[in-house]
C-alpha cells in the first residue's frame, strides 16, 4: 500500500529494507522469540500505528538536520510524549 504521491524513479529497495529494520528494532512485536510478539491482529496494527506516529512526529533524524519527516515535509514541530498521547484517536 502506498500513501502521498512519491516519486518512484528515487525509490530504491534500500530505503525499504532500513525502514523495515527500523520497525523491527523498534518495535519488538515483529520478533517472535520475545514476549511482546502479536497474536491478534488488531494489537499488531495498533503496534505498528504507534511506531509511525512516534517515528514521523517525535523521533529526530540526524540526516534530516535534527528535523523529524514530518518537520522536513513542512508541518509542524517535535512532538513530546505527552502531546502524543493526548492526541485523540
Amino acid at each position: 500500500m502506498r500513501f502521498g504521491v512519491p516519486d518512484m524513479d528515487m525509490a530504491i529497495t534500500s530505503h525499504a529494507e532500513r525502514t523495515n529494520l527500523t520497525l523491527r528494532t523498534f518495535t519488538r512485536r515483529f520478533v517472535r522469540c520475545t514476549i511482546n510478539f502479536s497474536k491478534k491482529r488488531e494489537n499488531h496494527k495498533h503496534a505498528v500505528a504507534v511506531f509511525v506516529a512516534t517515528f514521523n512526529f517525535c523521533r529526530v533524524h540526524k540526516l534530516l538536520n535534527g528535523k523529524t519527516p514530518a518537520m522536513a515535509a513542512g508541518t509542524g514541530h517535535i512532538w513530546t510524549v505527552a502531546e502524543f498521547l493526548s492526541v485523540p484517536i
